[in-house]
């Protein structure tokens, strides 16, 4: 989860979302219920939901959900959390061979299951800064917000609060845009170009862009953006949203529909990157490198190719290695009295 304290008292908190610990029924089942009654996820009047999501939705969901993970299961555990990790262990390397004697202790906090952002937050220690980097490079409140909300919840039992630097997000920092850049050109180098690319982020529910969510626009720039380092005809590339839940309409085109519309139209090979999630998981490694990829090849379409997560990458480091220590050079530490 972390390392030791520095000299100077500066922290450094990742946050993600979160995974439950096991692939089994009952293990989906808790880290569900978690995620599933958080208000910033779920916005329905509390009572009918709980009695819908307890009755109908986790006895349903949970044996499911629990099949899809064993098939992305590995020897360390679950992906997100084992690239996580990867990330904050190179990533406090990094900060170390940056800052010579005053290395910075990096923790991983979970918003949902282990570790806790409690557990993360207590192997830091008695900080007088915190800098907190959720690996969620599109603001949304049903993310990042929510993060807030559990670094909140979890600091209501210290007596004194470090001072707290809380970056919402970094969707066009341009280490962010080089390092998915360069991913895609390092998978066409070696597999060659597609007919197209698609970018497809999480989706949420779209009443989420008229009551003031930046998360549709963030992702339209960062798609734009990147593709205009690849240099891509406007024709090759295209943003889609996945993962909806619900009967409610979410943010579209969604994925799978368009996935499919794709191959319709004569593309034959189709490479789909998701920049929105910093580590691989359920939604990249299942739902597209599997179930996205079916569809698209019984449409019609001959190679489907998914790019890879940053993950733990050099590029991912690099990129958050400066954003963590430009914000911390422009956050100095309040004096505070003795």
């Amino acid at each position: 989860m972390g390392t030791p304290l520095t000299t100077d008292g500066t922290g450094v908190l990742l946050l993600n979302l979160g995974t439950p610990d096991a692939p089994t029924a009952g293990a989906v089942r808790r880290y569900l219920r978690e995620f599933l009654t958080d208000p910033r996820v779920i916005d329905l009047p509390r009572i009918p939901w709980r009695i819908l999501l307890e009755g109908v939705i986790l006895p349903f969901r949970a044996p499911l959900s629990a099949r899809r993970y064993r098939s992305i299961w590995t020897e360390r555990g679950s992906p997100l959390l084992v690239y996580s990790e990867d990330l904050r262990e190179r990533l406090a390397d990094r900060l170390a061979v940056n800052r010579g004697d005053q290395p910075i202790p990096v923790a991983l906090g979970m918003r949902y299951g282990a570790p806790s952002i409690r557990q993360a937050l207590r192997s830091l220690g008695a900080l007088k800064r915190l800098l907190i980097l959720p690996l969620y490079p599109q603001y949304s409140a049903a993310t990042t917000a929510s993060a807030f909300d559990g670094l909140a919840q979890s600091l209501t039992q210290n007596t004194r609060i470090p001072q707290i630097c809380f970056l919402t997000d970094y969707h066009l920092e341009v280490g962010y845009l080089e390092a998915v850049s360069d991913s895609i050109r390092q998978g066409w180098q070696k597999d060659g170009a597609p007919d197209f690319l698609l970018f497809s982020f999480h989706g949420l529910p779209q009443k989420s862009v008229p009551h003031g969510d930046p998360y549709y626009h963030q992702c339209l720039a960062t798609a734009k953006a990147v593709s205009a380092r690849l240099a891509l005809d406007p024709t090759r590339w295209s943003v889609s949203f996945q993962s909806r839940f619900g009967p409610a309409q979410w943010l579209s085109p969604y994925t799978l529909d368009r996935v499919v519309e794709l191959a319709r139209t004569g593309i034959r090979t189709l490479d789909v990157i998701c920049p929105g999630f910093a580590c691989d998981c359920l939604e990249t490694l299942e739902e597209i490198t599997v179930e996205n990829a079916q569809a698209f090849h019984e449409a019609g379409g001959a190679v489907f190719r998914y790019l890879p997560a940053l993950n733990a990458g050099p590029g991912q480091v690099d990129a958050l290695a400066k954003l963590i220590e430009r914000e911390l050079a422009t956050q100095p530490i309040t004096p505070s009295p003795t």
